[in-house]
């Protein structure tokens, strides 16, 4: 049975809060049409809409908090770093993957963070009690954080500027309780340095900071409940921690409702399956899958669809389900894709090789294992597919 209350944070919000405890700008019509375009991944859309947004109020740091957001996810979603079978657990704090971001988009995401954040500085400086200011400084903290921490694994700096983001949201609370839109990034930190190791807390020197899961997950579901930017954001990551503490029906009446609001979000969708796959439904998953692909198969259903990642959680259910030949098969079509991340693509010839191990087909194998350890690019599956090239594959 699924607590009520979680089920209640999968309903589409009633309506935005009042104008009193939002900034202006959240409310824009064009505003509000490039958040509907970034949530069903037309990043093109939404950036356009974003644009124009900043050249109407140059002198708004939500402008610039707007742009850096979907600038940031649109470079997280092309590197395959938003596929959150990767976050479900805490390996991915050691992984030794390199994410190959362009100069000129880093240097888009540091304009875009300075430019706001130093524009919120001002506005804080002319007066303490400028509750927007400190939404959009958190904001943008926040966005930045998710960034240096998935792109280039930099725990230190990104656990700073997540706790200085929940500083920023607690003022803006003490200023305007019914600002809700604040109760995410601290619901986000309550529950994130609830999870660390302590030997990742040790690392990044917030021994001292609390943290409690279930006070995060609360301020989640009022924040998806009540949020005017982060009511979609917050459901979105309440299903991931939801998903991180193995509470798969919780996390999926969450994404449910997210998938059903945004059939056409391709994540959306795609995270519906993985979810269904982890709570131990294998064959309802291989379904959720299949339609995933057929939807992405019809053209502009879907307006950017990763499919690599489909193909790749597909084998990883049928492997699941002893289904040795088809998940072999479908790990190559994942490593096929011309837009698929190197990493993704080593990971997918790797999972395949082990396949043809177990259907005696060494020869293939050992081809798969060869690219996955080849030289250049990725380089995280490197160490297993050379031990695999010595020893043959013999798990499941």
């Amino acid at each position: 049975m699924v607590p009520a209350r979680a089920a209640s944070a999968t309903a589409k919000p009633q309506k935005l809060s009042s104008a009193e405890h939002t900034d202006p700008l959240n409310l824009d019509p064009v505003v509000r049409d490039g958040y509907e375009h970034f949530y069903i991944l037309d990043f093109d859309g939404a950036l356009s809409r974003f644009e124009s947004v900043l050249k109407a109020h140059p002198q708004d740091p939500m402008a610039y908090a707007y742009l850096q957001m979907a600038t940031v996810f649109r470079e997280l979603y092309h590197q395959d770093l938003l596929d959150t079978t990767y976050y479900a657990h805490d390996s991915f704090l050691t992984s030794k993957r390199t994410v190959p971001v362009t100069a000129a988009t880093r240097q888009r995401v540091e304009f875009l963070t300075d430019t706001g954040a130093k524009l919120c500085d001002d506005r804080i400086k002319a007066n303490s009690n400028d509750k927007n200011a400190y939404f959009a400084r958190g904001y943008l903290r926040g966005i930045h954080a998710a960034f240096i921490t998935l792109v280039d694994h930099s725990y230190v700096v990104a656990a700073r500027q997540g706790y200085a983001a929940r500083g920023d949201s607690e003022q803006v609370l003490k200023i305007d309780p019914e600002y809700v839109d604040a109760k995410m990034a601290i619901g986000i930190q309550q529950f994130a340095v609830a999870s660390l190791p302590r030997w990742v807390r040790l690392i990044v020197g917030i021994v001292g900071v609390g943290g409690n899961k279930e006070r995060g997950l609360e301020m989640l579901r009022e924040s998806a409940a009540h949020g005017v930017v982060t009511a979609v954001e917050s459901r979105t990551v309440l299903s991931l921690f939801l998903r991180h503490d193995a509470r798969y029906q919780e996390a999926l009446v969450v994404q449910h409702g997210l998938a059903m609001q945004y059939p056409h979000d391709y994540l959306f969708r795609l995270e519906e399956a993985n979810l269904t796959k982890d709570a131990g439904t294998g064959p309802a998953a291989i379904e959720l899958y299949k339609a995933v692909l057929a939807d992405s198969a019809k053209p502009g259903y879907f307006a950017d669809p990763r499919v690599q990642m489909a193909w790749f959680g597909l084998a990883d259910t049928q492997r699941g389900q002893n289904d040795i030949a088809d998940a072999a098969q479908n790990y190559m079509k994942a490593a096929e894709q011309p837009e698929c991340s190197d990493w993704l693509r080593k990971r997918a010839q790797l999972n395949a090789g082990e396949m043809f191990d177990l259907l005696h087909q060494r020869d293939k194998a050992e081809q798969l294992y060869r690219l996955a350890s080849s030289g250049g690019g990725d380089q995280s599956q490197a160490e297993v597919a050379r031990r695999l090239l010595r020893t043959p594959y013999e798990g499941k």
